[in-house]
């Protein structure tokens, strides 16, 4: 019987499946480096925008003209 393998998807390492408890990742480091994506919010899973979501807050320095200036 032939263990089951293939490419770690990060490092392109050969992953092999059996008593590999990060599997299909080849190893801890890059299991770690995959939640780190995940919690970083580089990973995205499509859907539907979500209509309670508050919208991100207007860049510059919240004067509502976007020069950047402070008025006295």
């Amino acid at each position: 019987m032939t263990a089951t393998t293939r490419r770690c998807p990060l490092c392109k390492n050969t992953a092999v499946k059996d008593g590999n408890k990060f599997w299909p990742l080849c190893s801890e480091r890059c299991h770690l480096v995959d939640l780190g994506k995940w919690l970083g919010e580089e990973y995205r899973v499509p859907g539907e925008p979500d209509p309670n979501a508050v919208p991100d807050a207007p860049s510059g320095d919240g004067d509502g003209d976007g020069s950047g200036r402070h008025e006295r």
